[in-house]
């Protein structure tokens, strides 16, 4: 039995993470934007999850979300599912956060931080991240993230950190018209967090309904890797351990 937090686990991918890693006997944290919202996992809360709150749009509460989760315990896994499509907060929500919360929660064996296959059409530099001069758009902030998992997992040899694509499913985010599997979204997730296969307990991949596939070549690219984590650790005030 594992013991797992899921960001952004309200409803879409993250909920039905949740739920499924319950039924297999895990204990799960939630979380959710704000204190209000956790009543909308009020059966999983009534079933034995725990929950955290705080807006991960915003560096203090996602500070708040940090200390929750760890005031709850070691964790053995963090699933960064957290997300949004649009709008000012891209960056800080699907990057800044992650890595802020990557930094702050005590070091877990397990990281798991969706992607997306839109990664492949994101910029592969960081010179205008910030200075308003370009826009971030979702593709940018998901080559960002999947960056992020292969730096971490560079970086700390004694944690298995993945990046997974769960493709383009029915969630409130993809659209009901999504032609993707929705068991398979959340599958890959699920097993990168708990499962003991050979595969499951290895680092560094780039994963899509549990096979490896090859990211944007800046993906594994050191140089890239280590601009990205000085700024952002010049955003978030913390650089990793």
């Amino acid at each position: 039995m594992a013991r797992i937090f899921i960001t952004g686990s309200v409803d879409g991918l993250g909920r039905h993470t949740a739920v499924t890693l319950m039924e297999e006997g895990h204990r799960v944290v939630v979380h959710a934007r704000n204190a209000e919202r956790l009543e909308f996992v009020r059966d999983l809360l009534d079933r034995g999850a725990d929950g955290v709150a705080g807006d991960l749009a915003d560096i203090g509460q996602a500070r708040g979300v940090a200390e929750q989760v760890n005031r709850l315990g070691q964790m053995d896994a963090v699933i960064h599912n957290a997300g949004v499509l649009h709008g000012p907060d891209i960056f800080q929500v699907n990057v800044a956060a992650p890595y802020l919360l990557t930094a702050l929660i005590h070091r877990p064996r397990r990281l798991v931080y969706l992607s997306s296959g839109m990664h492949r059409g994101g910029h592969a530099e960081l010179a205008a991240v910030g200075t308003g001069a370009r826009k971030v758009t979702y593709s940018d902030s998901k080559l960002y993230l999947t960056a992020l998992a292969a730096a971490v997992a560079r970086l700390w040899p004694d944690v298995l950190s993945n990046a997974v694509d769960p493709g383009w499913v029915p969630t409130r985010m993809g659209g009901a018209g999504a032609p993707d599997d929705l068991r398979l979204g959340h599958r890959t997730q699920e097993w990168l967090a708990a499962s003991d296969d050979v595969e499951a307990l290895t680092s560094g991949g780039y994963w899509y309904h549990q096979h490896r596939e090859q990211p944007h070549p800046a993906v594994r690219d050191e140089r890239f890797q280590n601009g990205l984590l000085d700024h952002l650790a010049s955003v978030t005030g913390e650089r990793l351990g």
